[in-house]
């Protein structure tokens, strides 16, 4: 199943499709994974793409697209996948649909996650990552026991930059004007479902679950709120 998961900053995307992933043995590719490894090894590519993600705005298409497209040719991604934070444009939708088109295969379905704005606002400017282990913490949901150090490894806990109250409408802004689209794009395909995100993690896995088809049972303890 190859399955793409869109929704604002802050709905959840992340902790969604590592539960999809892991509950249907899929690949979870996302792309600010993809983005931050080019980060920390410091390369060219990953230069460029801080530059854009410090001012809250897209990555240009040409280097999502490679990037994601680079990755399904790697172990694992060859029996199914789940997109999370790409496509953003319609054009990286197309040029998706294209690169699928040519192996024989397509997206087989498009979950919307929404959440209200004002919500999505409190998530993200309460987002805190551990620098050694990447654990993600939230001032509000699921704070450390002891602020600004990791409960995992100890190590300092940081705001990304893209996490920060000043970025983060401009961040939401961008989302609208070039993500929102997708909404529609996908739903001309038929292949839309679209899911409330503002209520428990279970409870938004159990809606993406019934989109889908199967059955699932989630435990708050096996998974990590956004």
């Amino acid at each position: 199943m190859r399955i793409v998961l869109l929704g604002p900053p802050g709905a959840g995307k992340g902790t969604q499709a590592a539960l999809l992933a892991r509950r249907d043995g899929l690949a979870h590719v996302a792309t600010g994974d993809l983005f931050r490894a080019h980060l920390d090894r410091g390369t060219e590519l990953g230069k460029q793409v801080k530059s854009y993600m410090d001012r809250g705005a897209l990555v240009p298409d040409g280097v999502t697209t490679r990037m994601v497209l680079e990755r399904f040719e790697e172990p694992g991604a060859q029996d199914g996948f789940v997109l999370d934070g790409f496509p953003r444009t319609i054009p990286q939708a197309e040029a998706l649909d294209a690169a699928l088109a040519d192996a024989g295969q397509a997206i087989d379905r498009a979950l919307l996650i929404e959440v209200e704005r004002e919500e999505l606002g409190r998530r993200l400017a309460g987002r805190w990552i551990c620098r050694g282990c990447q654990t993600l913490y939230h001032e509000r949901s699921a704070p450390p026991a002891k602020a600004g150090i990791c409960d995992a490894c100890g190590g300092e806990l940081y705001q990304r930059g893209d996490d920060k109250p000043e970025v983060v409408s401009v961040r939401l802004e961008t989302y609208e004007k070039e993500t929102g689209p997708l909404a529609g794009y996908y739903e001309r395909q038929g292949k839309l479902a679209r899911i409330d995100g503002g209520g428990a993690v279970e409870a938004v896995a159990k809606q993406i679950t019934s989109s889908i088809g199967g059955r699932v049972a989630v435990a708050a303890a096996d998974v990590t709120v956004e």
